[in-house]
């Protein structure tokens, strides 16, 4: 009987001991005081607003993406007809950053070809700003967010060993343990914010620089257009 009941007081003495040891992710940001609450609060913001961007953007630069595959064709039928206001109407009619640069290049023929070519590249730098704004944001997240949960692990330490300091060399030794593994959360919370921030930022600057290939093919294909011998 004894040795059961040994066998029975070491279990209940492990699950406290497992229990004891397990911590929920909210009792680690709350246990670390209010300047990892503080903090992790801003990582958390910085996240949400790193998220809206992205697929703000992502949305959007999708959408700029999409032309119909026969729409430099039927541009080139008009313009081969002198058809320019059939032109300018089916450009304005499709919502696209290269049907924007080619109605400015339709809108100058008559000109000298260069002005035509100055005309879309002025053109296509106003289109750029719009498919990469706001997503400068998302870098500056991905550099400050590690930065930032760096920041509060350090603040964590600090008070940790200051608690050291003032307790005469008495200061308890899980109490100790429990601020600073408790600190460095807000480094993991940083480093994952930082991660998404870099990835999403890396994908739209890659997204974009297909966009930016499509439009700079299109315009020198309707340069090559008014090239062509009537």
């Amino acid at each position: 009987m004894l040795l059961f009941q040994d066998a029975a007081g070491a279990s209940q003495l492990e699950e406290i001991a497992s229990e004891e040891k397990t911590l929920s992710v909210i009792d680690l940001i709350f246990n670390g005081g209010t300047g990892s609450v503080v903090i992790i609060t801003v990582l958390f913001v910085m996240l949400a607003v790193a998220m809206y961007i992205y697929f703000e953007r992502l949305l959007a630069i999708k959408a700029a993406s999409k032309i119909d595959k026969n729409f430099m064709n039927q541009i080139r039928d008009h313009v081969m007809t002198g058809k320019l206001e059939a032109a300018k109407i089916l450009c304005a009619q499709t919502d696209s950053p290269v049907a924007r640069l080619t109605e400015k290049g339709i809108s100058r023929i008559g000109k000298p070809l260069d002005d035509i070519n100055t005309a879309i590249e002025n053109a296509g730098t106003l289109e750029v700003y719009k498919l990469e704004k706001n997503v400068s944001i998302l870098a500056t997240v991905a550099g400050a967010a590690p930065m930032i949960g760096f920041l509060g692990t350090v603040i964590g330490m600090i008070l940790a060993f200051h608690q050291m300091a003032t307790s005469g060399g008495q200061a308890e030794m899980g109490a100790l343990a429990s601020g600073i593994y408790t600190a460095m959360t807000t480094t993991v919370a940083g480093l994952v914010v930082g991660i998404i921030a870099y990835v999403g930022y890396n994908h739209l600057v890659n997204r974009t620089d297909k966009v930016i290939h499509k439009m700079e093919a299109n315009a020198v294909e309707f340069l090559d257009l008014l090239s062509e011998p009537v």
